[in-house]
């Protein structure tokens, strides 16, 4: 299969604009009540109305465990430390599944996700910041954020390495990026009934959203900082339990490009692991490490960002 040498490198540093630049403007509630928005509650309550209706099943709970841990790790490895970071590289056939994989949990297309995240990186805790706990609060950054309808668009320049692809094109393209996740509710349907439509689908991506914007807001707010990154990320071993590996938040901040975000061997990193696992039968490979002089601290307090690796 082809080489495909990408040259682009990512800033993924603060920029310069201070923490004192004026936030985007806040919007009328009225323009957060669109299509995305109204399905987004409408799987909370599909939910909780399917959870009261079926009653309380201890298979069911391990059936919506069982889906979310899955479905996070692939949101971790896949939209975050492969698309939005370059952490490793994979063929272009298996970019494919794991953008295909990681659209299961509706967070829109990986373009889209990449795109967002390496700008939030890049003005992180500035008021540039589409998330910023510490200057719009804990819902903002947990899930306003993401209905504002100003932030649909994907800016092309952040992802210029992805959006050469066609096939991620036509997974981020609107009217497609719902597609991998509605094939895996039909998935659960047909294979287990409501009762694995209810917990298998709906409470898992309840539970999948929120234990992924808890990154964005509570890595933010709660934690203990062990680099000087410029922000305010933090390290949460409860979240990083939660998440499979993404609470090393501050270690995530001072080496963005890392395959692993827990550091230390005490720090769990179950995506890190299971990367590993696959690494060593091939679908992975190059997995990147931060130098022990960023590990150990004895560098200048700069956060380092990435140059995007090539897909073979």
């Amino acid at each position: 299969m082809a080489k495909y040498n990408l040259t682009v490198e990512i800033a993924l540093a603060p920029s310069s604009i201070s923490a004192s630049t004026p936030t985007p403007p806040r919007h009328r509630w009225t323009s957060y009540v669109r299509a995305t928005t109204v399905l987004f509650w409408s799987v909370h309550v599909a939910a909780l109305v399917g959870v009261l209706h079926l009653g309380l099943s201890w298979g069911g709970v391990a059936l919506a465990v069982g889906s979310y841990f899955v479905r996070m790790f692939v949101v971790t490895a896949a939209y975050h430390r492969y698309f939005s970071h370059r952490a490793f590289k994979t063929s272009r056939v298996f970019q494919f599944i794991l953008a295909f994989g990681a659209q299961t949990a509706a967070q829109k297309g990986v373009i889209w996700w990449a795109s967002h995240h390496r700008w939030h990186h890049k003005h992180s805790d500035t008021g540039q910041d589409v998330h910023s706990a510490k200057l719009r609060g804990f819902w903002y950054s947990h899930l306003g954020w993401i209905m504002r309808p100003d932030w649909n668009a994907t800016d092309d320049g952040m992802v210029s390495d992805l959006s050469r692809y066609p096939e991620l094109r036509f997974l981020n393209h609107t009217a497609i990026q719902m597609l991998p996740t509605v094939v895996l509710a039909m998935a659960f349907l047909l294979l287990g009934g409501l009762h694995a439509l209810v917990w298998g689908y709906f409470v898992s991506t309840v539970l999948l959203w929120h234990g992924s914007f808890s990154i964005n807001s509570l890595s933010h707010l709660f934690g203990k900082k062990r680099y000087a990154t410029g922000d305010e990320s933090r390290n949460n071993w409860f979240l990083a339990l939660l998440t499979t590996g993404e609470g090393w938040h501050n270690n995530h901040h001072r080496y963005q490009s890392s395959a692993n975000q827990g550091f230390r061997w005490w720090e769990i990193d179950v995506t890190f692991y299971l990367l590993r696992l696959m690494a060593a039968v091939g679908l992975v490979w190059d997995l990147r490490r931060p130098p022990r002089e960023i590990v150990d601290n004895t560098l200048a307090d700069q956060p380092i960002g990435i140059a995007a690796g090539s897909t073979s």
